[in-house]
C-alpha cells in the first residue's frame, strides 16, 4: 500500500487542473451505445453508461469540458451475448466476418455475433453520443466480398421505422431493409491514404458519411496503430 500511495489521488481533480490548464484530454469509453443501462437494448445492457456523457459522470467533470466526440465505430456490426441484433447474418457472410475480423472474445475465446452495418441503429447513436466525427475501423475486413449489405431501415410488425424503436420488444421484431453496395477484392492493409482505397471502399465511406450526417476522419485497415488513413483530420 504504501508503494502506491504516492500514484494514488483524486482522478476528477488532476483532470479539472489539466483542463484549466489548457491541456488536451482524452476521455476513452468502453462497450458499445446500446449496452448503454439507460439508453440501451435493456434488459440487455452492462451496469453502466458508456455512452459519451457517461465518461462525464464516470470522471467527475461537467459536460461543457467536452468539446469534440469521436464515435468508433466498426466497418460491419457485432454483438456480444444475447439481445436484438436484426442485420445479423448467421451464415456464410457472417461467419466470413467473424473469421477475418477475428471476432472472439479476448478471454473466453467466445465467437462474437457479426453482421452487416445498421444505419437505423448508428444515426441512434450518433444522436445520444453528440458524436461530431467518427472513427472508422476494420474496413479492411469487408475486402472479398461481391456486394456489402447495409440497413437503411427497419420493418417492424410491416411499418417501416428509419429511427431505432424503444423497447426491446419492437427491436426485436425489427426486419432490416438492406441497400447493397459493390464490394472490393484489393488488399486495403497497404493504403495510408485515402486516395488509395479503391473506389468501392471510398463510396461505402461517403455513404455512411452522408447517411449519418456525421463526418469519417479516421479509418483503420487493419491492427496496427500505422495502419490508419487521416482524413480531413
Amino acid at each position: 500500500g504504501k508503494a502506491l500511495a504516492p500514484y494514488v489521488g483524486d482522478a476528477s481533480l488532476v483532470i479539472d487542473e489539466a483542463l484549466r490548464e489548457g491541456k488536451n484530454v482524452l476521455f476513452e469509453g468502453a462497450q458499445g451505445t446500446l449496452l448503454d443501462i439507460d439508453h440501451g437494448t435493456y434488459p440487455y445492457v452492462t451496469s453502466s453508461s458508456p455512452i459519451a456523457a457517461g465518461g462525464c459522470v464516470g470522471l467527475g467533470v461537467g459536460p461543457g469540458t467536452v468539446d469534440r466526440v469521436i464515435g468508433v465505430l466498426k466497418a460491419y456490426a457485432t454483438r456480444v451475448g444475447e439481445g436484438p441484433f436484426p442485420t445479423e447474418d448467421t451464415g456464410s457472410d457472417g461467419e466470413l466476418l467473424r473469421e477475418n475480423g477475428g471476432e472472439y472474445g479476448a478471454t473466453t475465446g467466445r465467437p462474437r455475433r457479426c453482421g452487416w452495418l445498421d444505419m437505423v441503429a448508428l444515426k441512434y447513436a450518433v444522436r445520444v453520443n453528440g458524436m461530431t466525427s467518427i472513427a472508422l475501423t476494420k474496413l479492411d475486413v469487408l475486402t472479398g466480398f461481391d456486394r456489402i449489405a447495409i440497413c437503411t431501415s427497419y420493418l417492424v410488425d410491416g411499418k417501416k421505422h428509419d429511427h431505432f424503436p424503444s423497447g426491446v420488444s419492437l427491436q426485436k421484431k425489427a426486419e432490416p431493409q438492406y441497400l447493397y453496395m459493390e464490394g472490393w477484392k484489393e488488399d486495403l492493409t497497404g493504403c495510408r491514404e485515402y486516395s488509395e482505397l479503391p473506389a468501392q471502399a471510398r463510396a461505402y465511406v461517403e455513404y455512411i458519411e452522408k447517411t449519418s450526417g456525421v463526418s469519417i476522419n479516421l479509418i483503420g485497415v487493419g491492427p496496427g496503430r500505422e495502419q490508419t488513413i487521416l482524413r480531413n483530420f
